[in-house]
């Protein structure tokens, strides 16, 4: 029986934070979860793709655009399953048993994980709790959350849109209430947090959100949101 699982990493000079990814990633290759590895790479100057390499993972290249990464990555998983993570964020241990008791479930429910931080004390704390409330409650998982989906589910919802912002919340809109909670840690970095402040990035990150469901475009807010 062949693993179910494809695992899809966009990326943007990620040479730092990949290496913790794809270690915690292991754990499903043992289990015989794991299909493959697609690394989407937006035009690293660094040596991401070498890491990626040094793994096994497919190499794709696109214009650095995250929706536009995921969804050439998904277009290309042979999984049927694909489980969508950002280069800077750790599965805990385990994680293979929360993901098989999901798809186990049926393709028709996409799941995405509790988050957590690799640092920042009570800040991050905070940071976290609002994430997975707002996870919980608006149905609104971030892309640091993951996002574990069935080929049939993404292909009735329509997919990723090749968007520079906010694809996430785009996906997680059209799933709406075909999404669940995976009683399990994603543990991303805290280092963009560290750098800009914890409230100051959060503020930052609602008001966007806020400034997309108003209707201003992904483009206007990414050029503003990455001043």
């Amino acid at each position: 029986m062949r693993a179910p699982l494809s695992v899809v990493i966009p990326t943007l000079n990620a040479q730092a934070a990949l290496p913790t990814c794809l270690a915690a990633l292991y754990e499903g290759v043992e289990a015989g979860v794991i299909r493959e590895l697609i690394v989407v790479d937006g035009g690293s100057i660094d040596a991401t793709c070498e890491i990626a390499d040094e793994v096994g993972a497919t190499i794709l290249s696109t214009l650095p655009s995250r929706g536009g990464q995921l969804k050439a990555g998904v277009e290309a998983a042979r999984g049927d399953w694909v489980l969508c993570l950002h280069a800077d964020t750790e599965l805990a241990p385990g994680w293979t048993d929360a993901v098989g008791a999901h798809m186990a479930r049926g393709p028709d429910v996409a799941g995405y994980f509790r988050l957590g931080f690799d640092s920042g004390g009570g800040s991050a704390r905070m940071v976290a709790r609002w994430a997975n409330l707002r996870s919980h409650f608006l149905g609104l998982p971030y892309g640091d959350q993951g996002l574990l989906v069935s080929q049939k589910l993404y292909r009735e919802v329509g997919g990723y849109r090749a968007m520079p912002l906010m694809e996430d919340v785009a996906m997680a809109r059209a799933l709406r209430r075909r999404l669940k909670g995976l009683q399990h840690l994603a543990v991303t970095s805290s280092a963009k947090y560290q750098a800009q402040g914890w409230m100051r990035r959060g503020a930052r990150n609602l008001w966007t959100l806020t400034w997309y469901f108003l209707g201003v475009s992904p483009e206007r807010l990414a050029v503003a949101y990455r001043k």
